[in-house]
């Protein structure tokens, strides 16, 4: 009897370890020439443990107005690069030359809206999706073996433009409404230059590639959509086209925290078509934290959202339940200030609720500074 309960307790032990694994997380510089000294930005995120696990290299969108290419930071695809990690793979977010912290100057342009050169553009932005990639290859934990590239938008863009001159390893594209030069709602600089561009990359991309569009997406509707995967696997390309339902107000979205559930059913089932990531999901720890009482269903849900987002990030309510958070900041203050400021568009009496993964103590109210 006494080896059977010891048995039993070891398999819980076991159990419970898998249930509460800790992630491991890792900023980064990616050294890169042309992006200058510093190279460029990024954080690593992988399951716990001693074996290498295959990347995900996820690469990010850009903002219509330029000015917002400063603030962008790699925390704020921590909530996506969590479902990678989960799935077995070695999340890479990683921020292009003009992102957020990376060195070197902003080299996307594709020129003037009426002439754009997007074929050019996204293989510039390749190189930088090249150059993390190589930043992997000598590391004990890392394997560019078994490779995947997902990108939202522009990184969805660069995702199939690395495919077309693939490196070693890339297995599979996942593309979240990837495209270029969406200037304002459903005005896109040079559609017909769009579509060519990804015809050029479908001559010589091989790789499986699934490709996720929401019908209301204001940035690349499904007509365009539909234009640019023709013209892909028209030429060549190996895309699977998924028109997904309408999200919120903009389909654009889709790919935000707030989307996961809905996206990564999708995801699952590409990846078990190419035989990759791992078949049970890794349970990877998440804090705690009770939502304020005085929310309601919409609140205790976006509470949820907060906990699952990145460092650093702060949760702001008002005592009859008016709330906001911001995640993805450079630091504790300014996502307080933020969280604040948004929370005060609902209510004059907003308070700080949590800051990143604790509670705030002491509710700190909004007020000048």
């Amino acid at each position: 009897m006494r080896p059977l309960l010891l048995a039993i307790a070891a398999l819980c032990c076991v159990a419970s370890a898998a249930i509460a694994q800790e992630p491991v997380r890792e900023e980064l510089r990616i050294p890169f020439s042309a992006a200058g000294p510093r190279g460029l930005e990024a954080v690593l995120l992988k399951p716990p443990g001693t074996r290498r696990f295959p990347l995900a290299l996820l690469s990010h969108g850009a903002p219509r107005d330029g000015a917002d290419r400063p603030a962008m930071n790699p925390s704020r695809a921590h909530a996506q690069a969590m479902e990678f990690v989960r799935r077995g793979f070695a999340a890479l977010v990683v921020m292009r030359r003009g992102y957020g912290t990376s060195d070197g100057a902003f080299v996307e342009r594709a020129g003037p809206c009426e002439k754009r050169d997007y074929f050019t553009a996204g293989n510039i932005s390749s190189d930088d999706l090249r150059a993390a990639i190589d930043s992997m290859s000598g590391r004990t934990d890392v394997t560019t073996q078994g490779m995947i590239a997902v990108g939202i938008s522009a990184g969805g863009f660069a995702s199939v433009a690395l495919a077309a001159r693939p490196p070693p390893g890339l297995d599979a594209v996942i593309s979240f409404a990837g495209g270029r030069g969406s200037r304002s709602d459903n005005d896109v600089c040079s559609p017909d230059a769009l579509v060519a561009a990804f015809a050029s990359y479908g001559k010589t991309a091989r790789v499986p590639m699934l490709w996720i569009y929401a019908q209301n997406d204001k940035y690349f509707g499904p007509d365009l959509a539909r234009r640019m995967h023709a013209a892909f696997i028209g030429a060549g390309g190996r895309a699977q086209l998924i028109e997904a339902p309408a999200f919120g107000e903009d389909g654009h979205a889709l790919y935000s925290a707030r989307g996961i559930p809905l996206w990564t059913p999708m995801v699952d089932r590409f990846l078990r078509e190419q035989n990759l990531g791992t078949r049970d999901l890794i349970e990877v720890s998440a804090p705690s934290l009770i939502p304020p009482p005085q929310l309601g269903e919409n609140g205790r849900s976006n509470f949820a959202s907060y906990l699952a987002s990145g460092p650093h990030k702060a949760f702001a309510v008002s005592p009859r339940g008016a709330f906001a958070h911001r995640a993805g900041r450079r630091s504790e203050q300014e996502a307080r200030d933020d969280a604040l400021a948004a929370c005060a568009k609902y209510a004059k009496d907003c308070a700080i609720y949590a800051i990143d993964d604790k509670l705030a103590g002491a509710a700190t109210a909004a007020g000048p500074r």
